[in-house]
Parts: C-alpha cells; sequence; structure tokens
C-alpha cells in the first residue's frame, strides 16, 4: 500500500528553469531543476502534492502579446505566491527536475509565460498531501478535467513504475479539442489501439478522451464517458479505484459515480491559498462528521489538496 506523500521536509528552494515551452495557444509546460537540498526534497514529492512559486519579480511579455481579456488585469502586483502541482518528477544523478502544466488565465501565469532558460525561481514545497494507493486494487481510473491532467499524469507514472500488476486507464476531459492540455494526440492507429495521448502512452496507459462539443473522442462531459465505461465493464467495485482533478462541479459528479458503484475515489481539491502553510485558513474544504450530519472544515493545503471523496461536502 502507497501511504499519502506529505510534506515533511518542505522549505525555500531556488529552482532554474530548464524550458518554458507553449503546446497549445494558452497552455505551457515549464520544467524546474533543482540542485542541493531542494533536489533531494523534490525527489521524494508526491503525485498530487504541490509548491507555491514566487513570481513577483517576473516580467510582462510585451503589449501586444498580451490576450485581449487580459490587458485590465496585466500590471497588476504579484503579492501572493502561486500553487502548482506537477506532471513529472525526474531525478538524475544530483539534480531533480519538475513539469508543471499551466494556463494563463490571470497576470501571475501571463508574467509565467517569459520565464526562460537560466532564470531563476523561488519555490516553496514540496506542500500538502496526496495521490495514495490502497491495498486490494486492481485498476486505477485517471479522471481529468481540463488543467487537472497534470497530478495524474504524474501519478500514472507512479502506478506504472511502482504498481504493476495495476491497469491504469486515463480519461481526459475538456471543453473542445482546443481546449484539451496536450501537445498532440497520436496517429490514428495508436487511437484506435486505445492510445490517445503521448503524455499517457509514454507510461503505457490506456486513455479516452471526451469533449463538450464533441470535437475530439467522446461527444460529452468526461463524466458521462467515465460513466458508460463503468456500465459496461464487468469488475467495477472494490477493486478499483478512481482518482480525478478538475473542476468541482466534475469532482462531485465523479464521486457520486463512485458512490453508486461502490468505488473507492480520491479527488484533489482546488482553493485559493494565500499561504499554501496552513496560516491564514483561506482554504477550507466542508467534509463530514462520519456518523453524524454535522459538518466540519479541513485545509486544502495541509489536510489535501486530495482528499477521500466520500468525505467532502460538494
Amino acid at each position: 500500500m502507497l501511504e499519502k506523500s506529505s510534506a515533511v521536509k518542505r522549505g525555500v528552494f531556488s529552482a532554474t528553469v530548464c524550458s518554458n515551452k507553449q503546446i497549445r495557444e494558452r497552455f505551457y509546460r515549464l520544467v524546474l531543476e533543482f540542485s542541493g537540498a531542494g533536489a533531494e526534497a523534490f525527489a521524494k514529492i508526491g503525485a498530487g502534492q504541490f509548491a507555491q512559486l514566487d513570481l513577483s519579480d517576473t516580467a510582462l511579455p510585451p503589449v501586444e502579446t498580451i490576450p485581449d481579456d487580459l490587458a485590465d488585469v496585466a500590471e497588476r502586483k504579484i503579492l501572493l505566491r502561486r500553487p502548482f502541482s506537477f506532471a513529472d518528477v525526474t531525478t538524475k544523478g544530483n539534480k531533480t527536475s519538475v513539469d508543471i502544466l499551466y494556463c494563463v488565465v490571470g497576470p501571475a501565469t501571463l508574467r509565467m509565460t517569459t520565464l526562460s532558460a537560466r532564470e531563476s525561481v523561488s519555490v516553496l514545497g514540496p506542500l500538502g498531501n496526496g495521490f495514495w494507493v490502497p491495498d486490494g486494487k486492481k485498476t486505477a481510473l485517471l479522471v481529468s478535467g481540463g488543467m487537472g491532467t497534470g497530478p495524474l499524469q504524474h501519478l500514472a507514472k507512479i502506478l506504472t513504475a511502482d504498481f504493476p500488476d495495476i491497469n491504469v486507464i486515463a480519461f481526459a476531459g475538456a471543453r473542445s479539442a482546443e481546449a484539451l492540455p496536450f501537445e498532440r494526440q497520436l496517429d490514428e492507429i495508436s487511437q484506435q489501439l486505445g492510445f490517445s495521448l503521448p503524455e499517457f502512452a509514454k507510461y503505457g496507459v490506456e486513455s479516452l478522451v471526451a469533449t463538450d462539443d464533441g470535437s475530439a473522442g467522446f461527444a460529452g462531459p468526461v463524466t458521462d464517458c467515465i460513466s458508460e465505461w463503468l456500465g459496461s465493464s464487468k469488475s467495477a467495485g472494490k477493486s478499483m479505484v478512481i482518482y480525478s482533478c478538475g473542476p468541482e462541479a466534475m469532482l462531485a459528479r465523479v464521486a457520486e459515480i463512485a458512490r453508486e458503484k461502490n468505488i473507492d475515489c480520491q479527488v484533489s481539491m482546488e482553493r485559493r491559498m494565500a499561504c499554501g502553510i496552513s496560516l491564514c485558513q483561506s482554504c477550507a474544504v466542508e467534509c463530514k462528521t462520519a456518523g453524524s450530519n454535522d459538518t466540519f472544515y479541513k485545509l486544502c493545503c495541509e489536510d489535501g489538496p486530495v482528499f477521500d471523496s466520500a468525505e467532502v461536502v460538494f
């Protein structure tokens, strides 16, 4: 059994930018490299954990490249660190590199696009608790919506390397084909074999794509896609586990499906995090009290961001 990953050696570390590649119109993949104590700390990070990046001194891109919908907010000062999970973690020798998927949605991520090779970034982490593997599981379903694919790509790598007896299948959803945060889809033959997305195929993981507008893969929400898949599966039940990350409405539906099918389910929640270390108390997640109708609150940054879906009040 893989226990929850927790941040026991968190600190503030300097990371060096290796690359910052644009993969779609507003999607980027940033690779940071740590050495020394930072390399040791992040080498042990679990899928679903996160870090806080200091982007306060990062430059803006040229005015003509700023999207119209961000023009009014682009020059806002970045006072707080921003939280990001990891799509990949690789250790070679005394260096550890981490991949961060991000989407340009505000002034901080807009500035991130200007980070270039050899620049330094201050990183606070590792933080939070990640995904875990309960005993007796034979199948793991990774269900992502939009940018939620990042930590599930990292999880796919860990599961296929450390739990070879678990069959892993990925479900990736978005509003449209253009909103899928992947570099490309594989060729037609690969797709027919069930390996649509290179980011999962490289780990030998089958993948199913769903788009709300039907422009790629299954026509409809990814929750409908997994519900239909489970309906035709003969192994749904306690030998399965669902891991999910994405918009909260999607997570609520995934949790409902898991409850109906008696499947263990873990969800990666998202909240605005001012500090990331439980001091500001701004990232509360309402949770159920066992055996009672009462509820209480846990902190997304300290107790999560990954929770058992059965305990979350959606």
